[in-house]
């Protein structure tokens, strides 16, 4: 079956952040990353990025599943740098006109301050995507929605994201099944074929969520769901774990009031 790399289940669970309380490790995480959002440089969110990276290596976590992780936000992020550089801001670079400066169809403005905004937007996309994902590597996702259940985030919306980590991938699956097929029976050797069989896949998969939404609501009722989802039950936190959270909150607060 088709699986996420987001979570520890699929790598070395024997690592030294595995014995860590997922709440602990999820208090961590989400102080940090206030510090990223509303610090107002590039230096701290650079300095988080480095250290969750530093960390995701040293959890033995494949060098290509952490470099997939962050490519597609860092894409979105150098999209968000090229708009504010080129078409936010106030502070003249340089203008670029084409085809001459003589005889212009098009002018290109580069912004000093959009490029400084851009660069600040783009460290911190990297610094919180990557601690989330030093997070996510270091955590079963079991022990993760624990852990917000935990923080009294809603149920519903934990019932969601558990039912979308199980079935997202069983479609993902289907989806490969469809393409293989479709694929060997010459679906995609033309622009026009291949639009068909994407639309033919695309509303298989539609169908089949429908179908397997009802059987899930079905089963789940005839196994006496009443809408209360049983999660693990965390153990007292520990004192050292705690000490141990605070001094690293406490050290990341003072860099970032540097």
């Amino acid at each position: 079956m088709a699986h996420c790399d987001c979570f520890s289940e699929h790598f070395s669970k024997r690592h030294f952040l595995s014995s860590i309380d997922a709440r602990v490790k999820l208090l961590i995480a989400l102080a940090l990353l206030l510090m990223v959002l509303t610090y107002k440089g590039t230096m701290f969110p650079l300095i988080i990025a480095a250290v969750s990276i530093m960390l995701c290596l040293k959890m033995r976590i494949p060098l290509k599943v952490l470099a997939f992780r962050l490519a597609q936000p860092l894409l979105l992020a150098l999209v968000v740098l090229l708009l504010k550089f080129f078409f936010s801001g106030n502070d003249t670079m340089f203008i670029i006109s084409f085809p001459s400066s003589n005889f212009s169809l098009f002018t290109l403005t580069g912004h000093r301050d959009g490029l400084t905004e851009g660069l600040l937007i783009t460290a911190r996309i990297l610094g919180g995507v990557s601690l989330l994902a030093a997070v996510g590597f270091a955590t079963p996702f079991i022990e993760f929605m624990a852990a917000l259940s935990w923080l009294k985030v809603p149920k519903p919306f934990i019932e969601i994201m558990m039912f979308t980590y199980r079935y997202l991938f069983v479609f993902l699956e289907d989806a490969t099944t469809i393409y293989s097929a479709q694929k060997n029976r010459l679906g995609y050797t033309g622009i026009k074929k291949g639009l068909n069989s994407f639309g033919v896949l695309t509303g298989s998969l539609v169908l089949r969520g429908l179908e397997q939404s009802q059987k899930t609501a079905d089963a789940m009722s005839q196994r006496g769901y009443t809408g209360d989802m049983p999660l693990l039950k965390g153990k007292p936190l520990r004192a050292i774990e705690l000490a141990a959270a605070s001094l690293i909150v406490a050290f990341g607060g003072a860099v970032w009031m540097i």
